[in-house]
């Protein structure tokens, strides 16, 4: 049997339906005839052809992107706004592609700068980082609950107020990561861009709430990372630390094929670096800014191209199932934060169905135990990922098929 994608401008042709699922997603979903390709999908992620040196136009326009982020990013530092560079850059961006600005980015950008991040958050680490990961067990362990109860709840709000069908809803709801979350989906018949529309807008409206929220009502200082300036005092041996820890950090995670490569392996090294005294220093703090704001600007250009109405309705869809889900993280935060063994900002900060890296953030910047923070979405990241091709997939093709 031989089928062709459908989307205009792909070649692809897949000679079986297993070879087809292994384009898809690695042949982790069941042999079956499907009609998506991961050609299909990664165009939605502006992945593609990274490696490909931009035309002069679209050189241009990516660093025109880049510039508005950049003043976005200045403008909330400027007014005091929380986390400035990540979200003043975010919705600059999002306004004007929503008023239909040429802007764009390159799928290597992204890559190139989250390690960046994760040195700078491995930085933090010492001797005392780990010394009560034993205690986490049961805060681990309440993932999977949270998990059960928001799929319970958040899939049949996007089912009856979205209006979506099962499967766009399910996926849609599931606190995953975009890639992951979109690839199963649309191999199941899904609408890819509705699911990658609804992660985009879970991971822009808790980044924004959780700001907000402890800054306005808690009085948190939520400024980001901070300003100074450590290139002085960086010498060259210390550098090299710091770049090897990203470089082979990166690389390191890609081979042991962590979630979140690029961020977890330079994580990893930069704070087992540091914890043995190897070095004692951090990425400059303009380096870490930069990082900010094209990772800001890469958020906000990923809603190129989708009509406004489509982004307008999407983003409405994802504020509601948003606030489901983060109710949903403050009953257990302030429940469960004594057993924990958790102050209740800590708790809510583990369990906020944001993205790894921006989380990550937001708690570098709250000044939280990021190793905490970051172990949580890790490992709820890690249950999504082990239980999509089997249950997930499973439970999914019951919602369309019944």
């Amino acid at each position: 049997m031989t089928h062709r994608i459908s989307r205009a401008g792909c070649a692809k042709t897949c000679a079986t339906p297993k070879t087809c699922a292994q384009n898809s997603i690695n042949a982790i979903l069941p042999c079956r005839p499907m009609t998506v390709c991961w050609r299909d999908i990664l165009p939605f992620f502006e992945d593609i052809n990274v490696l490909t040196p931009p035309a002069p136009k679209r050189a241009l326009r990516i660093l025109l992107t880049l510039c508005v982020g950049a003043a976005g990013g200045t403008g909330f530092y400027l007014a005091g706004l929380p986390l400035p560079w990540m979200l003043g850059s975010m919705l600059a961006v999002f306004a004007l592609v929503m008023a239909g600005a040429p802007l764009e980015t390159s799928g290597w950008l992204r890559p190139t700068v989250i390690p960046v991040i994760g040195v700078m958050l491995g930085s933090g680490f010492n001797t005392e980082t780990f010394q009560h990961i034993s205690q986490w067990g049961l805060s681990l362990a309440g993932l999977a609950l949270y998990l059960v109860l928001a799929a319970a709840l958040v899939v049949p709000y996007f089912i009856k107020v979205g209006r979506l069908d099962p499967v766009t809803a399910f996926f849609s709801a599931m606190p995953g990561g975009i890639n992951e979350m979109t690839v199963i989906g649309g191999a199941l018949g899904g609408d890819e861009k509705r699911i990658i529309l609804a992660h985009a807008g879970r991971i822009v409206v808790t980044i924004s709430i959780i700001a907000v929220w402890f800054r306005v009502v808690l009085g948190y200082e939520v400024q980001g990372v901070p300003l100074h300036d450590d290139a002085p005092n960086l010498t060259v041996s210390n550098a090299l630390v710091l770049l090897a820890c990203a470089v082979l950090g990166a690389w390191l995670g890609g081979k042991l094929k962590l979630p979140a490569p690029g961020l977890l392996g330079p994580m990893l090294l930069s704070g087992a670096a540091h914890i043995s005294g190897l070095t004692a220093s951090s990425p400059p703090g303009v380096l870490v800014i930069v990082a900010q704001v094209v990772l800001g600007s890469t958020m906000g250009c990923r809603f190129r191209g989708a009509k406004p109405r489509l982004v307008a309705e999407t983003l409405a869809l994802s504020l509601g199932g948003t606030l489901i889900t983060m109710g949903l993280s403050l009953g257990f935060a302030i429940l469960l934060h004594k057993p924990f063994g958790q102050t209740v900002e800590q708790v809510l900060l583990a369990y906020a169905p944001g993205g790894l890296t921006e989380m990550s953030l937001v708690a570098l910047a709250m000044h939280a135990e990021v190793a905490y923070i970051s172990v949580h979405h890790l490992v709820r990241i890690v249950i999504l990922i082990a239980v999509a091709p089997s249950v997930l997939t499973r439970m999914a093709e019951r919602l369309r098929y019944k």
